[in-house]
């Protein structure tokens, strides 16, 4: 299964047998995929412009030449970024263009997955003294580049720590604030912050210690 961001809705890639035990929903819509790339592409323009379905799922017999297809239709662009942990259990999150938001940027030629992530934290937020742990999942985003093109972003996120210190933005990336936060009480405010983001917040708590999200006295 793929799970591609496009804005804040949803669109799945799902294999044909993964159907069968999927009740319908309200606001989600289940299509075959009839193997013409252009039933894509009008998916795609539907969510970019309407919020008529917060999902939708297009399932095919065969998942791999349902990927392969969709993606021959975007430019793959690829991206590192990080979760970090402080020793008070305190995540690293940054504001940027009216959303909390974690830290990440593109791949530079010739670099490793894992050099991106650490290299994007480092600028985007200052922090020194990073040590990477394990990855924690892979996300797909949907988007326009600045020629219209449309591109998928796939962005590699990693598990991280290092001391708490200050931090400093990087401003020229329109990174407005980087800030420790206690998980716990920050993501029970009423804050905008991506679904994409949760995804990833949802997924490192699942595979770190249960005790990331307890308070801090």
């Amino acid at each position: 299964m793929y799970k591609i961001y496009i804005n804040e809705n949803v669109l799945q890639l799902k294999d044909a047998t993964d159907i069968v035990s999927q009740k319908k929903t309200k606001g989600v819509l289940l299509a075959p995929y009839n193997g013409n790339t252009k039933m894509l592409l009008s998916y795609i323009d539907m969510m970019e412009k309407t919020d008529r379905f917060e999902e939708i799922t297009i399932y095919h017999t065969n998942l791999k030449k349902l990927w392969k297809d969709f993606k021959s239709l975007l430019k793959i662009v690829k991206a590192g970024g990080g979760i970090v942990k402080n020793e008070k259990r305190e995540l690293l999150f940054i504001y940027r263009r009216g959303s909390w938001d974690l830290p990440k940027g593109k791949m530079d030629p010739g670099e490793k997955k894992k050099q991106t992530a650490m290299r994007e934290v480092e600028e985007e937020t200052g922090v020194t003294q990073l040590k990477l742990s394990s990855k924690i999942i892979t996300t797909h985003h949907l988007y326009r580049l600045k020629n219209k093109e449309r591109a998928l972003k796939k962005t590699y996120w990693y598990a991280m720590t290092a001391p708490n210190q200050p931090l400093t933005p990087q401003s020229k990336e329109g990174i407005k604030k980087a800030e420790w936060k206690n998980p716990k009480k920050f993501l029970n405010k009423d804050i905008e912050i991506y679904n994409s983001i949760l995804d990833v917040i949802d997924s490192y708590m699942a595979i770190t210690s249960p005790n990331v999200l307890q308070s801090v006295d």
